[in-house]
């Protein structure tokens, strides 16, 4: 008898033993699939943001998508938005306390230099108010908004004390990309401004050099004026160049001079 009863208890115990290892699996396995969840996104909420169908978007977070969410090839959901040209999506997850504004994608694009390329000035205000960086290492916004002529954002960006003549990686300010694409106003607003005329990028161009490029004389002679009038005030000499770095410049790449821009082929 007290055998039998000792095999019950024991028996007992190994059947608690057993649930115990059992739920904890079960516990295990949940938060694994929670996990899982939280890590992506359903593809309705990318579709939703590609058609800029801001309700639809907001029915997703607040059903437990993160605002933060990554999506494999446009990068963080607020880039991969401004890459959509999703404004309206862009203003909710600006406006949400838990994104990040200022989270690059792969190629090192923020929201607001997205929105700087294409001219919303209320959207880059309201990044820059949520946190936006404005002055980055390499391209920048200011960089983005040259490129494509958008007055108003360079004004603006320059008033929140942008570097005027920030450097791309192959030293390519905001003034030549203005030069490089052909935006007059832009040009004269940078120089206006205090944009050095006398800089080169590793391609060996300046601001002039790349207007008489685009068969644009008689402003590239205007600058030309404003960079000798650079140089005497500021002391800005040019290095004199060798016939060996004036060969290596020309075998440079164009595709050197430029950012790579959204939507454009690698």
């Amino acid at each position: 008898m007290h055998d039998l009863k000792l095999r019950r208890r024991f028996a007992r115990r190994a059947a608690a033993w057993f649930a115990a290892v059992l739920a904890l699996g079960m516990l295990g396995s949940l938060a694994s699939a929670a996990g899982a969840r939280s890590a992506g996104a359903p593809p309705e909420f990318w579709e939703a943001m590609r058609r800029d169908d801001v309700d639809r978007v907001q029915t997703l977070l607040l059903r437990g998508t993160d605002t933060n969410v990554v999506h494999p090839d446009y990068g963080p959901a607020i880039v991969a938005a401004a890459r959509e040209k999703a404004w309206k999506t862009v203003r909710l997850l600006a406006g949400l306390a838990g994104t990040k504004v200022d989270a690059p994608n792969k190629r090192g694009e923020t929201a607001l230099m997205i929105a700087a390329l294409h001219g919303q000035l209320d959207v880059v205000q309201l990044l820059v108010k949520r946190g936006a960086e404005v002055n980055r290492p390499g391209w920048g916004p200011l960089h983005y908004a040259a490129t494509n002529g958008h007055a108003a954002v360079v004004r603006y960006l320059l008033d929140e004390n942008a570097y005027i003549d920030a450097q791309s990686p192959n030293r390519t300010t905001p003034l030549m990309m203005a030069a490089r694409h052909k935006h007059p106003d832009v040009v004269r607003l940078l120089i206006e401004a205090g944009a050095d005329p006398t800089a080169r990028n590793e391609a060996g161009l300046d601001a002039a050099g790349y207007l008489q490029r685009q068969g644009e004389a008689e402003l590239a002679a205007w600058v030309r004026e404003r960079a000798a009038d650079y140089a005497r005030r500021y002391g800005t000499l040019e290095r004199p160049r060798t016939a060996e770095m004036i060969e290596q410049e020309k075998r440079r790449s164009e595709r050197q001079d430029a950012p790579r821009l959204p939507g454009a082929r690698d």
